[in-house]
C-alpha cells in the first residue's frame, strides 16, 4: 500500500502537466466549445477554503449542480455569477480569458474526479 502511494505521488508530476482540472473542480462547458473557447475550470476548493458555501450558493444563486446555471460571459461582465467578485476590485477581472478557460476542449460539464481515483480505476464523481 505504501509503495502504491509513493508511486502515485511520485508520478503525479506527469498528470499535473497533462491535466488542467483537479479533484473537486467544476468543468463548465455549457457554451464554450460552441464559442470556440476551451471549457472554463472553476477551482471549487480554492474558493471553498476562503468562503462559506452560502456566499456563492445562496447570495449569488449558484445551483448545487454542475451545469445547473446558464452562465455566459455577458452575465459575468454584467456582474452576475463569477462577475460579482471577479470585477477588478474584489478579485481580478475577466480580461485574461485563459485563466478560467483552461480546460481540455470537448470536456463535458462535470465535477472533476480525483487523479488517484482514475489511477486506481475507481469511478469518479460526475454530476
Amino acid at each position: 500500500m505504501v509503495l502504491a502511494l509513493v508511486f502515485i505521488v511520485g508520478s503525479s508530476w506527469f498528470y499535473a502537466e497533462t491535466a488542467r482540472a483537479e479533484y473537486g473542480d467544476v468543468i463548465i462547458n455549457n457554451a464554450s466549445d460552441e464559442a470556440g473557447m476551451r471549457p472554463a475550470v472553476f477551482p471549487h476548493w480554492f474558493h471553498r477554503i476562503r468562503f462559506r458555501c452560502k456566499v456563492c450558493h445562496a447570495d449569488l444563486e449558484f445551483k448545487f449542480k454542475a451545469g445547473g446555471n446558464q452562465i455566459n460571459m455577458l452575465k459575468i461582465i454584467d456582474g452576475e455569477f463569477c462577475g460579482a467578485c471577479h470585477n477588478g476590485e474584489i478579485a481580478w477581472s475577466v480580461e485574461n480569458c485563459d485563466v478560467c478557460h483552461s480546460g481540455k476542449p470537448g470536456t463535458p460539464t462535470q465535477v472533476h474526479g480525483s487523479t488517484v481515483q482514475k489511477l486506481l480505476g475507481l469511478p469518479g464523481k460526475k454530476k
